[in-house]
């Protein structure tokens, strides 16, 4: 939302916030009704036909799978339930429903009745591009900040101001490196992780400095390089013994032990990838 309008711009509109679950649901119904109604999910859970009914899809009973996959009930139609959806239940249905979307590309146009397009050929990741995009679009107004990510997972939004280090491509070829920062960069914003969940990635992003520690001895003085692992070890999120301070409020400061973590390790491959391989003067090599 780019414009302010006048009962933003003075405070008084009630939802400066974002729009409470119910108002959030309402719109992203009408999100799908739209996605559906222009075959988005027709290859998955089938179509209407004037003269066969309903045609199935790949999924031959939407609500056995959303059972077998979610493990609950009450979830489809969407129609039916949507009224009653949790937040969890919100975003499982839209999980679920970036597995199962994809776009039209090719079909036979049924003019009989006003039948309309029988789709045949599909794209799934072109599709599931296309849902990301409205249904983010949707998450944007709701008051609880969520995204649905590239891998149609739905995490929260980074706090303001470490956004740039979420985009940003971890800076290094390690792929052991790499697959844990995202791992655990996945598991700390997940909707619904729990506070050991985070104590958990905190934990591996600690191990990850330990990895490079030989490298972080190098960059940091012995002084902050003790107070750098300190931070996990005396406050419970490593190694445990009856010295360590246990009292702190978990859920703020395992946030900022996160953010600081993962900020400071990409400080750090930053500095080891610019030592090992230093940039030519362009100056001299402007004529090369």
């Amino acid at each position: 939302m780019n414009h302010q309008y006048y009962s933003q711009r003075n405070g008084s509109n009630p939802n400066l916030d974002g729009l409470p679950l119910s108002d959030t649901v309402d719109l992203f119904v009408r999100v799908y009704n739209q996605l559906e109604a222009d075959g988005y999910f027709a290859q998955a859970f089938g179509f209407w036909c004037i003269d066969q009914d309903h045609v199935d899809g790949l999924v031959k009973d939407v609500e056995l799978e959303m059972l077998l996959s979610i493990r609950k009930k009450h979830l489809w139609p969407i129609s039916q339930y949507a009224e009653s959806y949790s937040e969890d239940d919100f975003l499982d249905v839209i999980e679920f429903l970036y597995q199962h979307v994809s776009k039209p590309i090719d079909g036979t146009m049924h003019s009989y009745g006003g039948c309309g397009m029988h789709w045949e050929t599909f794209n799934k990741k072109d599709g599931q591009i296309v849902f990301i995009e409205k249904t983010n679009a949707v998450l944007g107004h709701y008051k609880n900040k969520y995204e649905l990510d590239s891998n149609g997972q739905v995490l929260s939004i980074p706090e303001e101001g470490f956004e740039q280090i979420f985009k940003a491509d971890v800076p290094s070829e390690d792929h052991n490196i790499v697959g844990r920062i995202n791992a655990a960069t996945t598991q700390f914003r997940r909707h619904g992780s729990t506070l050991d969940d985070r104590r958990q990635a905190v934990r591996d992003l600690a191990d990850v400095l330990e990895y490079l520690k030989p490298k972080v001895k190098q960059l940091l003085t012995k002084k902050d390089e003790q107070d750098l692992f300190n931070i996990a070890n005396n406050f419970g999120v490593r190694h445990h013994n009856d010295k360590q301070k246990t009292s702190y409020d978990s859920a703020i400061w395992l946030s900022w032990m996160f953010y600081f973590y993962l900020s400071t390790i990409h400080v750090v491959l930053r500095k080891i990838g610019h030592d090992s391989n230093p940039k030519p003067n362009k100056l001299l090599n402007r004529d090369s």
